[in-house]
Parts: structure tokens; sequence; C-alpha cells
């Protein structure tokens, strides 16, 4: 079975939100893109006070300096399109609320059909959990379980009850319900974080950082879940982040999703091999508008499929 293929939706600045998501969603989905995806980055720090992902001395990408908000993105998407899914990779959880949060996707989910795919992480921007008025950056991990334990409870039968150790939800009737349960996805890469993946939720979100470490990490997870005793498989998708340009790379110093189509398919076919159900290609980031983002989707797709991938 081919591996499934899903399509970042353009939220940059290069980008008129209200006219190019709804004309990019539509063209993915006819192309034959399997899902459409949505980030979340909530601001952009001047001068920076951390470096990228926490690293030190990392700069972040002058792409990040405006990303629409990702759930009025997929909505956008969810309105013009009827089969693809609309996933979020990912949602910094602890940046929203949980029983508000749970509520828009159950409302997404029921106004979509049953297409949404819940997909969390607990973020790593000191500056974007004082901005959210969020819970310390240090409960980070406690704060994305009790999301978690939130979102199944407003999704499940009423009455809805709840006590946790910041969400309390008196006995009550919450709807709109999901079309069907919503899975929830967790980005992973630390062991704590993976145990959270095998026990709590539905699958995994990796990064596509090169087949040889996804390959590592997937093997982990695997055995970890055998030594924890879950029986259920775990959904994947891999997310790519692809910066594409007309003419290839030359050397040995590209990395991986970095180049022409062809060695970005080449890259694809690669990580196809480790055996995970799903690619989310986000391209969105070299184009100069939807014109161009939806030129290359499609020469990626097509070329991906005829690659075996």
């Amino acid at each position: 079975m081919a591996t499934r293929l899903g399509l970042g939706l353009p939220q940059m600045r290069q980008y008129d939100l209200g006219r190019d998501v709804p004309d990019v969603a539509r063209s993915a989905e006819r192309t034959g893109y399997d899902s459409l995806w949505v980030f979340e980055r909530a601001l952009f720090p001047e001068p920076a006070t951390q470096g990228l992902y926490g690293i030190e001395g990392l700069p972040w990408p002058d792409s990040y300096r405006s990303v629409a908000e990702p759930l009025v993105t997929l909505t956008l998407a969810a309105a013009v399109t009827e089969r693809a899914r609309l996933g979020t990779s990912v949602l910094v959880a602890p940046l929203h609320g949980p029983f508000q949060l749970a509520k828009a996707l159950a409302t997404l989910d029921a106004a979509s059909g049953g297409r949404v795919v819940a997909g969390f992480g607990t973020g790593w921007s000191h500056d974007e959990y004082a901005a959210a008025s969020a819970r310390p950056f240090a409960e980070r991990g406690a704060a994305l379980d009790e999301l978690i334990d939130v979102c199944r409870a407003v999704w499940g039968p009423d009455p809805v009850a709840y006590e946790g150790d910041q969400t309390r939800i008196a006995p009550a009737v919450v709807g709109p319900k999901p079309a069907r349960p919503i899975p929830i996805l967790l980005a992973a890469s630390s062991g704590r974080a993976r145990r959270r993946v095998v026990d709590r939720a539905d699958g995994w979100l990796p990064a596509g950082t090169g087949a040889e470490a996804v390959a590592e990490q997937w093997r982990q997870l695997r055995e970890l879940a055998a030594e924890r005793g879950r029986t259920e498989p775990i959904r994947t998708v891999l997310r790519v982040n692809a910066r594409h340009r007309k003419q290839p790379y030359g050397g040995e110093g590209r990395r991986p999703f970095q180049g022409s189509v062809d060695q970005i398919v080449e890259d694809l076919a690669a990580h196809a091999e480790i055996g995970l159900e799903e690619f989310l290609l986000d391209l969105q980031g070299a184009p100069r508008d939807a014109e161009e983002l939806k030129d290359v989707a499609a020469e990626v797709y097509e070329k991906a499929r005829a690659a075996g991938v």
C-alpha cells in the first residue's frame, strides 16, 4: 500500500490567507493529497530571548514572523474540501485552554464530517507560554496530560464531568460531539514523551530529520510499546519540512528534503522504506505565492507516486 501524502496549508506572510488557503486546499485535494495540515507558531520575539527549538544561538527563521492561527486556517480549508483529513502538526497544546480547545476541535470535526486529526506537542518557546497566560513552562508535560484527559471527556458521552489540576467541569451537556473519535497524535523525542505516546495517544508525529535517525526512533518506540503491553497499532505521520529550489543542491552538505523536486522525492523514497503510514509535506516556506506552491506540490505528488511512494 502506498504511503499517504498530506500537504501543509499556506500560513506564512507571503500568502493572502482568505484567498490562498481555500485555493491551495481545493487544489491539493484535486491533485490527490490525502490530508491537509497546519502548524502553530504564536509569535516572533524580537530580539530573540531564546534560540530556535531552545538551542542557544540558533536563529528563528524569518518565515516565522507571521504565521496564521492554525484552527482558523484549517476551518478555511474544511469549508471547501470534502475528502481530505484535516490535521494539526502540531498545536502547542499548553498554549490553549483545554476545554475551549476540545470544544473547537469537536465542532470542526462535526462540521467536516469526521476529518480532524489532533496533533499535539508541548512546544519550546518560553515567550509563547508567557504571552498565552499558560501554565509555567516547567509544567508543560502535566498540562498536555490534562488537555488529553479533557479532550477525551468532552468528546465522550454526556453528561461530561472532569476534575483535574486546572480544569473542573461540573456534570454538563457539551456539544456538538465529534462525528467519530478524533485521533490524538503526539510529537515525541524524549523518553518521557515517548511513553506518553505509547500509553495515551493514538499515534506519533516524528520529524523528517533523515531516514536513519527516524528509523531508529521508530524502532525504539515500537520496542517501548511492546515492553508496556500496547496492542493497538501506533499511527504515524512524518512531518517533512521541505525547502524547494529549482536547481538541485550539489555536494555532501545537503540536508534532508532540501533541493529540487527530484531530490525531495529521493528523500521521500528513502523515508518510505521505514514503513510509516503518512508523510506531511510542508512546502510553503520557499514559494513566492500560492500559484508556485500549488505547482510544486503537484509536481512532488506526481513524481512521488511515480517513484512508488
